[in-house]
């Protein structure tokens, strides 16, 4: 839910920015504007009371006394409780982690030692694609309108557009089915470009468009399922998924500055990444329904789900959707059961009786 409203945040930020252009008037004084804000970040170390450490991220490290005095700050801003009634709950996690339990930090580094982690790792930073492939689809849009606010309005809108797509569905189909989804519509969309690169019609257009909005779907929703996949005791992992897509923008910042030269190569090379990271997005598990992995053991668990339909008896969620399973409750069963005792209780022949007794107890 946090990456999905930041991707909406970011959006209405770039919706914003040329307004702020045409009040700034000047390269220096926007550049100013934009940067000072960034200032405000220095209030995640200078104020911990306004911004303080996630509890799950110190419960996953074993830093438990930083547990309690979080806790105890949530709990009395929030009202929920007093200040002693969560004494309970500091018995709890001193019986669990012992009083003599030392913190326990994780790096980066330590992900040569995995073998599902770093895999998953790998695979989700190909979110580079959606970024680094988006000026592939702008380009062609140069060729309806020499004017720059269209492609860029055109770009923002498609991206508001595909916060939207991932909200109505993310949840329904899963992670993984949308996102091999999105890869597959990028992909297929970049492929017909460079077959149809001598053409300007409106099919151009359209795939351009279309390759445009599930090109930033891809990349927002490998974000989000690198929230949901990664263990929160690494959180550098995170980090490479985003680093990854800083390349995607870099390479596309390059070839402006080089005036579209090697355009060609660099749609070929984007493509091509689109349609291999279709392959490798079938190797991914699904995170949907499932706890998120605090330790790299329960990262290292995660299985891929199957293809195609699985049993509805097996806590799994396949690439297509399953059947949803059958339940427990028989409403005819139910039925023929309280039939047959009501049957049992009017007999006159019951295997016992209860004896009534034919005078009243004497009050004593």
């Amino acid at each position: 839910m946090v990456a999905m409203v930041s991707g909406f945040f970011a959006v209405f930020a770039e919706l914003l920015l040329p307004g702020i252009a045409v009040l700034c008037r000047d390269w220096p004084v926007l550049q100013a504007v934009a940067t000072l804000p960034l200032l405000l970040l220095l209030s995640y170390w200078s104020c911990a009371s306004v911004f303080p450490e996630s509890p799950r991220w110190l419960l996953a490290t074993a830093q438990i006394p930083q547990v309690k005095r979080s806790l105890q700050e949530f709990s009395t801003r929030n009202g929920v409780c007093l200040r002693d009634e969560i004494y309970p709950g500091e018995t709890l996690l001193s019986t669990a982690y012992g009083e003599d339990c030392r913190p326990r930090y994780h790096s980066v580094l330590e992900l040569r030692q995995t073998r599902i982690i770093w895999k998953n790792c790998l695979i989700l930073s190909f979110t580079f694609i959606g970024t680094g492939i988006q000026y592939c689809f702008t380009r062609n849009l140069h060729s309806y309108s020499t004017n720059f606010y269209f492609s860029y309005f055109l770009r923002v809108i498609t991206g508001a557009l595909a916060c939207i797509f991932i909200c109505l569905t993310v949840n329904h189909f899963g992670r993984r089915g949308i996102l091999l989804f999105s890869a597959i519509i990028t992909g297929l969309s970049s492929l017909l470009l460079l077959a149809l690169t001598q053409l300007h019609g409106g099919l151009v257009l359209v795939l351009s468009v279309v390759g445009l909005l599930f090109s930033q779907a891809l990349a927002m929703l490998s974000v989000f399922f690198a929230c949901e996949v990664m263990p929160t005791v690494v959180g550098g992992c995170l980090g490479l998924v985003l680093a990854a897509g800083c390349v995607g923008m870099a390479a596309s910042s390059l070839m402006e500055l080089q005036n579209n030269s090697g355009y060609f190569l660099h749609h070929v090379i984007f493509a091509s990444f689109a349609v291999l990271s279709v392959l490798c997005i079938m190797l991914l598990p699904e995170s949907k329904r499932k706890p998120l992995p605090n330790s790299l053991k329960e990262g290292e668990s995660q299985r891929r789900p199957p293809l195609f339909l699985s049993r509805p008896d097996r806590d799994n969620l396949p690439l297509l959707r399953t059947r949803p399973p059958l339940s427990e409750y028989n409403p005819d069963n139910y039925s023929r059961l309280v039939s047959a005792t009501r049957r049992m209780l009017t007999k006159d022949t019951l295997p016992y009786r209860i004896a009534v007794p034919s005078h009243s107890p004497l009050l004593s």
